[in-house]
């Protein structure tokens, strides 16, 4: 039973890798693709025929001759299939149906309600059907649902253990969805998505091992160690850093909600403290609230309270960047989420912060994908996930 399993997994592997090699580097023959992966050619022609089948690839014209015969070369047929990604943010959801080559062919926004998770999970079904009725090109079929959620999420059964902004706990999302749907669903962590997005189709490419941090209304890291995720042990909660303490004044303390480092460095958190001090120096807060968006203009425009919390802000995340270096070396580290979109007062400072602290300097960007960078995650984990064992539902 041991070697029938382990046959499968390297069975497995070898599809998704061939598949990924192919769709980072179309056109290619087979040959070349043996060389590259230093695999038997006849394993390389059997496993392309099966894609072939599959029509995740194709043929795409030859090589030219250099005295010997034409090799045919292969190219990824990314418009074959559609994918479903939703990142269920803390007060949106996001949604996209894209093709396997990440172009997006509908997107739809949901700001969620305040009467509570069983309503938010209706809206999620909603969001999904309306993607799923959305017009597709003429034969192209759906090939799964990506669905990523902000806290803890138990892989492969597709739970979300744990998800502050929402409200659930021990949810079977998964099943749910599933049986809703009636084809393949995957649930993830939304910091796990979005670092499949930067790997697939962002600041990732071309890499194996990277962390993306996202800052929004929590924090998270979602980590990839030689091109896989890393969930963690038993509980499956690696990558949260928010719950980092930014200091030993910040031990000894109980967080059940948003951690100690989350508390002052999220969008919220910087909000909060803008209020705070905005109150401690007799200045008046505006009726609608203030945002950490509205800090960071304000920084820009030279206000002195402004620029004094996102000095902080640079800080705390700085300690987070320091941590995640030593701690997994990665080639890159992706700073995304919401509060990315002021990566121009952020991204130098903290590397300034760094400067001689490290052995090392990491490398440090800001995500090119957005508020995309989640639902392109979806793409990469349902290829992934339905590579070697795979059932679609052609719909109209």
């Amino acid at each position: 039973m041991r070697q029938t399993a382990t046959a499968s997994l390297m069975r497995s592997i070898n599809r998704s890798t061939v598949l990924d090699l192919i769709r980072q580097n179309s056109p290619i023959a087979r040959s070349q693709i043996a060389q590259q992966l230093n695999m038997g050619l006849p394993t390389v022609v059997r496993i392309v025929d099966e894609l072939i089948a599959e029509d995740l690839v194709r043929l795409h014209g030859s090589s030219e001759s250099t005295g010997g015969r034409p090799r045919p070369l292969l190219e990824f047929n990314g418009k074959a299939y559609a994918v479903v990604g939703v990142d269920l943010g803390g007060s949106k959801m996001f949604g996209t149906v894209a093709d396997l080559s990440g172009t997006i062919q509908h997107e739809l926004t949901i700001s969620q309600n305040d009467n509570g998770s069983r309503d938010y999970l209706a809206q999620l079904c909603e969001l999904i059907q309306r993607l799923l009725d959305a017009p597709r090109p003429p034969g192209q079929r759906v090939r799964g649902i990506g669905i990523g959620a902000p806290g803890i999420t138990l892989s492969p059964e597709g739970i979300v253990a744990w998800a502050p902004s929402l409200g659930w706990r021990d949810l079977p999302l998964k099943e749910i969805l599933t049986d809703r749907f009636n084809m393949p669903v995957f649930v993830e962590n939304d910091v796990n998505l979005a670092a499949l997005g930067e790997l697939g189709f962002g600041a990732g490419r071309g890499v194996q091992n990277l962390v993306c941090i996202t800052v929004g209304t929590g924090i998270g890291a979602g980590i990839l160690i030689g091109g896989a995720l890393y969930r963690g042990g038993r509980n499956q909660a690696a990558g949260e850093i928010g719950y980092q303490p930014p200091g030993v004044e910040f031990l000894g303390r109980r967080y059940d909600q948003f951690g100690a480092l989350e508390s002052l460095a999220s969008g919220t958190g910087i909000a909060e403290r803008a209020c705070q001090l905005l109150k401690k120096e007799g200045r008046p807060i505006p009726v609608e609230g203030l945002w950490a968006e509205d800090v960071f203009n304000a920084a820009r425009s030279g206000e002195a309270w402004a620029k004094q919390v996102v000095r902080e802000t640079v800080d705390y995340l700085s300690l987070a960047v320091a941590n995640v270096s030593a701690l997994l070396d990665p080639d890159v580290i992706v700073l995304g989420g919401g509060v990315a979109r002021s990566a121009d007062l952020l991204i130098e400072p903290i590397l300034q912060r760094l400067k001689g602290v490290l052995l090392f300097a990491p490398r440090l960007v800001a995500s090119p994908l957005g508020r995309q960078a989640a639902v392109m995650g979806a793409i990469m984990l349902v290829l992934n996930a339905t590579t070697e064992r795979f059932v679609v539902n052609r719909l109209p």
